[in-house]
């Protein structure tokens, strides 16, 4: 379990790191949403199960979406021409130093919570009703709209073109 997370941790401070370090706009994005996609696994390893599926189905979603008007709108989604992600190098820095630190320490200090009940006979069916039980017409809502934009933003982008 300690490797695991491990491995995971290490993922996702890497390929948020790369995130900084790529030209393009699309693999920035990408591996970005493979950073939130290991610290979602971490989330379901710890017993967070929602949270980390919550996690990872959102930033899916969101990943793509960006994807989607990247594409659209910017003249250089690809990379062809270098461009930076940082624009003031030294305060994101310092900003990032101090807000690790932080977190670093808020790891060590503060104890975990002890696990809740066991889960019930089926996993599963319980996770599906904690993700669409009491918010199901919200979901098909959001999920309506969500696909409307990508139909949309799709339609504005051939018809630009």
């Amino acid at each position: 379990m300690i490797a695991l997370v491990s491995a995971l941790g290490a993922v996702a401070v890497i390929t948020g790191l790369l995130v900084f370090t790529v030209d393009s706009m699309a693999r920035a994005t990408f591996l970005l949403l493979a950073s939130f996609v290991a610290v979602a696994v971490v989330l379901i390893a710890f017993g967070l199960g929602y949270l980390g599926t919550v996690v990872i189905l959102m930033m899916t979603t969101e990943m793509m979406i960006m994807v989607v008007f990247m594409v659209m709108l910017m003249m250089n989604p690809a990379g062809l021409m270098p461009m930076t992600m940082v624009h003031n190098r030294r305060g994101s820095w310092a900003i990032a130093l101090v807000v690790f630190g932080l977190l670093t320490a808020g790891v060590w200090l503060v104890p975990f919570p002890t696990s809740g009940p066991a889960p019930g006979p089926d996993p599963t069916a319980a996770l599906g009703d904690a993700l669409m039980g009491g918010q199901m017409l919200t979901m098909m809502t959001l999920g309506l709209a969500l696909l409307a934009t990508i139909v949309g933003t799709v339609a504005v982008a051939v018809s630009r073109r």
